[in-house]
């Protein structure tokens, strides 16, 4: 008999993530990773035989369920289905993908509309990010409203405040990491300058001129990195043993720490500075919303490569990214430290997907 798992299909952010509640998951004589990837076709590259997208960006999962914490309304787990290889990652959080939790809790009456914007308390099980998303509910009701469209999205979709509560070392322990504003990475033989910043999601920032950009309109910035992106990812590997997230450079999370090129802005018209991040070796089309809570953050600390290259830092931040430009805030309130944006969602389709046989696949 052939197993069908109910799944959601939704755009959050600039990404597609698959949404499944956390029961549906669990396949008598199955792990969640070999469902996942039967689920998504993975290893291929194509992912042609599954529900994957082929990309960093849509090879996504949220696992959700109501949350047992009085203080929190949902739980969400994210996971990277890995495309060319049988692994799921599990280390970090998706901004983008989280911008679909309250939408779905609210269409699914796990919160009750209250006002005319109501506020869900969303935790990411992966790093114990607590986010705070607030949705438009007009007189208390939930009927959403594709009215808000976003840079790297064609089309509107509803609108989600995110905030990041206390979002610093969340993964670490620590804001910055190795306790330094910037390192040197010794990488091939180069010394490579970085900051290490754990906010949002840990990341490693480079300056241009490391990933061979200095000079390069921006434009320009995703094709000429590319011959650069072997290097960088051994940069990022040096960076996750520095931060204390693998033992070994070859042990390292395809996802974690996530890698931020910047650059003082070349119009400053537009933007308070150009960044260009990688999404699982690959230049991201828009921006990973966490890394932006990293790059927010670290506008901040002195002397950190974010700070040298930013116009601006402190409450609010202009970011030049490949699709657009993106703003972000923060706002420190008593014992809170807030840092966020907003993103829009969409649900996409509901189905019903068939699981085949997984022991099969991956006996």
């Amino acid at each position: 008999m052939t197993h069908y798992i109910a799944a959601s299909w939704m755009r959050g952010g600039t990404s597609k993530c698959w949404v499944f509640e956390r029961d549906a998951l669990a396949v008598p004589g199955s792990t969640v990773d070999e469902v996942l990837l039967r689920l998504y076709g993975s290893p291929d590259h194509r992912q042609v035989d599954g529900i994957g997208g082929a990309t960093s960006t849509t090879s996504k999962a949220v696992i959700v369920a109501p949350s047992e914490d009085d203080d929190v309304d949902v739980d969400y787990t994210f996971a990277q289905v890995g495309i060319d290889e049988p692994r799921v990652d599990w280390g970090s959080n998706c901004g983008n993908c989280s911008a679909v939790v309250a939408p779905y809790a609210l269409e699914h009456a796990w919160v009750r509309p209250v006002g005319d914007v109501t506020t869900v308390r969303v935790r990411n099980t992966n790093t114990g990010q607590v986010l705070i998303q607030r949705v438009a509910t007009p007189d208390g009701r939930w009927e959403p409203e594709l009215d808000t469209v976003i840079p790297g999205v064609p089309f509107p979709g509803i609108a989600v405040g995110l905030g990041f509560e206390n979002p610093a070392g969340q993964t670490t322990g620590h804001l910055l990491p190795t306790g330094r504003a910037r390192e040197t990475l010794s990488v091939g033989g180069r010394a490579v300058e970085a900051s290490l910043v754990d906010a949002g999601a840990p990341v490693v920032v480079v300056p241009a001129a490391a990933a061979g950009l200095a000079g390069v309109p921006y434009d320009d910035w995703i094709v000429a990195v590319r011959p650069e992106l072997e290097f960088l990812d051994a940069v990022r590997r040096a960076a996750a043993v520095a931060m204390g997230l693998a033992e070994t450079r070859e042990s390292a999370p395809r996802a974690v720490p996530k890698l931020a090129i910047v650059e003082s802005p070349q119009d400053a018209e537009i933007s308070d500075i150009d960044v260009l991040m990688l999404s699982m070796g690959a230049p991201h089309p828009a921006l990973a919303i966490t890394g932006s809570v990293a790059i927010t953050m670290a506008a901040d600390i002195a002397g950190s490569l974010v700070e040298r290259a930013a116009l601006a830092g402190g409450t609010d931040l202009r970011i030049r990214t490949p699709a657009g430009v993106v703003g972000t805030w923060r706002r420190t309130d008593g014992e809170r430290d807030v840092v966020g944006t907003v993103r829009t969602a969409r649900l996409l389709a509901r189905a019903q997907v068939p699981l085949p046989a997984v022991a099969l696949a991956y006996a």
